[in-house]
């Protein structure tokens, strides 16, 4: 890891986060009928990550990234589990409030801090763990959970949580040693692989509005992506975790 730059960490992950809550607004709007027919949340993560590869493929394809001796397992680890948590929080986010669904996925934050003490080694003192409680508590009472936190469907803003936890460890093991677009193409690739094996068991013909809603989507998700990783590359992943509990301001 490049030498912790906890200000520029700190820049990247609230632009992350500011994107991120946009993209879920509008995965929300498509699932629950806004712009026609409800589209099934596997079919809006595939197109998450379509449209994503779809952009990174044009700026890769200007800076040519080498892919030579890049730790395959680990790709398609992170890509699997982040998957995984995007399409739980996409269909927990179509069933309860957007609110309730945020706030049960911030437990990924616990889980990541948690795993990157036993996985990655870092030393998480009194102080972050206490940022992050209090941010934790901070972003529910914002948040305000209703009843629909005990909704069936909660237990999918759970496994969420789970999965992006665990995504963030495999991230930040890519950050170390592979730049941004090394990791956006690859991820993005194997996401889109995996996605369209899965998604024309559940695919709705979008119209032109949710056409336009599904490229948004994948745009502004590989824009998350991207400073995101840009913040893990420069701190500590116990760092920049209690950060993304500033969601609910956005």
């Amino acid at each position: 890891m490049n030498k912790p730059d906890y200000l520029f960490s700190t820049a990247c992950v609230l632009v992350s986060v500011s994107i991120f809550s946009a993209t879920s607004l509008v995965a929300k709007l498509l699932g629950t009928g806004r712009f026609g027919e409800p589209l099934h949340p596997v079919q809006i993560a595939c197109c998450r990550f379509f449209f994503a590869f779809l952009a990174v493929s044009v700026i890769a394809a200007v800076l040519r990234p080498s892919l030579q001796n890049a730790p395959w397992r680990l790709h398609i680890q992170r890509s699997i589990f982040g998957w995984l948590g995007v399409s739980c929080l996409f269909a927990a986010a179509i069933q309860i409030p957007l609110a309730d669904a945020n706030a049960i996925s911030f437990l990924s934050i616990i889980i990541a801090m948690a795993l990157s003490v036993f996985v990655l080694g870092e030393r998480v003192g009194v102080t972050r763990w206490s940022a992050a409680v209090l941010a934790l508590v901070g972003a529910t009472i914002i948040s305000r959970p209703g009843a629909s936190a005990f909704h069936p469907a909660a237990l999918l803003a759970l496994l969420s949580a789970v999965f992006i936890g665990f995504e963030g460890i495999f991230l930040k093991k890519l950050s170390n040693s592979q730049a941004p677009i090394q990791i956006l193409l690859l991820n993005n690739t194997f996401g889109s692989l995996v996605s369209l094996m899965v998604a024309p068991f559940f695919w709705t013909a979008p119209n032109s509005a949710q056409w336009l809603g599904l490229a948004a989507v994948g745009f502004l998700m590989a824009l998350t992506q991207y400073f995101n990783t840009l913040a893990l590359g420069r701190s500590d992943i116990s760092y920049v975790a209690p950060f993304w509990y500033s969601a609910p301001l956005f």
